[in-house]
Formats: structure tokens, sequence, C-alpha cells
């Protein structure tokens, strides 16, 4: 496990980093409102008994979020990463998994919202790249609003053979592109699936792309050029688990 740590900001990520027992939590930095409201958020436990906290005035703590141009809301927390789960060891001897796996996806705020979206849907992990995942970045923790600390994040070290061994474990692919010739509505989506989302701008590249058993679109307004990656995911996952409810 890697034991180096990093600074998370705001009022959702820093209480629910405290709420997740596999979270070590070095520091939090609180004004004295935001850790009465930490004890309203949770009166029946003490989140804060094994944590070391330092009270600061809301000008203190700017310095923490000024570069990002973000708003701490009175919590700042320093913590270490939580242990990487295995891709491998997840999937083995499970049925009716559904993962999303990010090609080219950078941008914190996207990943942060999908993040979100994700554990909202039930979707089961997400696949990323290790080397372009921004893992301590105050702002995918601040966008994910907590719900980086409950969802399997798998990274890796190549995206293209990761979906070749999926396949190889009985996963369709799906990729997502605006020239899909099928709505990805029209689909059950029953069994072991991965959904494969490109980068805003670029799209999935060239040769990941080549992995996609299907390639499937979200029919949208043909005056719209496309959605943003949070957006069309969120669209995606909520769709998916609506069927899955039925079923």
């Amino acid at each position: 496990m890697n034991k180096s740590s990093f600074f998370i900001i705001g009022q959702h990520a820093v209480i629910e980093a405290l709420r997740n027992p596999q979270r070590k939590v070095l520091k939090v930095f609180l004004t004295e409102e935001s850790k009465k409201n930490i004890h309203r958020k949770s009166p029946n436990k003490n989140l804060l008994v094994d944590v070391k906290v330092y009270f600061k005035t809301k000008k203190e703590l700017d310095k923490y979020s000024t570069k990002e141009n973000l708003l701490h809301q009175g919590y700042v927390a320093e913590i270490e990463h939580l242990e990487k789960p295995t891709l491998k060891n997840f999937i083995k001897e499970k049925n009716n998994v559904t993962l999303a796996c990010l090609d080219g996806v950078t941008d914190p705020r996207n990943i942060g919202s999908l993040i979100r979206s994700a554990l909202a849907f039930g979707i089961d992990g997400i696949i990323v790249k290790e080397r372009t995942f921004p893992r301590e970045s105050k702002l995918m923790f601040k966008a994910a609003s907590g719900a980086i600390e409950y969802i399997n994040i798998f990274t890796v070290s190549n995206i293209n053979s990761t979906l070749k061994n999926l396949k190889d474990k009985n996963f369709w692919i799906y990729g997502f592109d605006g020239k899909g010739k099928k709505n990805f509505t029209d689909l059950d989506w029953k069994g072991n699936n991965v959904l494969l989302f490109g980068s805003e701008g670029s799209g999935m590249h060239k040769h990941t792309s080549k992995y996609a058993d299907f390639l499937v679109k979200i029919d949208i307004d043909k005056n719209i050029e496309s959605l943003n990656i949070s957006n069309s995911a969120a669209i995606v996952f909520h769709h998916i688990s609506y069927l899955k409810k039925k079923s």
C-alpha cells in the first residue's frame, strides 16, 4: 500500500473520508462551524475521535484551495491512499458485472462527476489508466462528493490489454461513440459488460476502439454534436440501473 499522503477539501469529500474505515485520515483542518456540522451529521459516532484536528479560520484554509480556485467550505483533510483493489480478483466468480472504462478521460472534474454517478446508479467499478488518473486531485475528490470512498477504482497500466483480458473472461465491450449504429437503449444489458468511454474531445483511441465488440450511441438532438462525458455516463448508468431493477 502506498503510504504517501495528500490533501482533499470540501464538506462531502472530507466527511465521507472520515466515515470510511478503510481510509486513513491523518489530519483535519476545520472551522468551528464545520466541526459542529460534522457532529450534527453523525450524532451517534464521533468521526474525529482518532484524528488530529486543527482549528482554522476560513481565510487560513484558503491556502489549500486557492490554486485550484475551489471552495473548501471549511473542510480540509490530509489522507492516505486506499489500498488498490485488483480487477482480476474482483471479477472472479461474479455474474452480471457492469464496469465503466475511461480511455483518455483525464479532466478531474469530469472524472469526479462520473464517479459520483457510477456510485449512485450501482456501477460495479471504474477502470482507469494508472499513469493519467489524477488520483490526488482536490477537484476530483470534491466533484465526486464523497463517492470515491465507496466505489472500486481499478488502475491499470494498459487499457487495451485489460479489455482483451476481460473479453477472454466473457465480458462484452461496448464503446460509446456518436457514430455508433445502434442506440444503447435498444440493448438489454444482461451479463457482464464494460462501458467504454473516450475523451470528450477526441473520443476513444483508434486502437482501443478495436477492442469494442459493439459501438453504440446515445440518441440526442441532431443540433447538438455531443454531451459532456460525465453527463453521457450518467444517462447510461441510470438506464442500465433501471433495467436491472426491473428484471
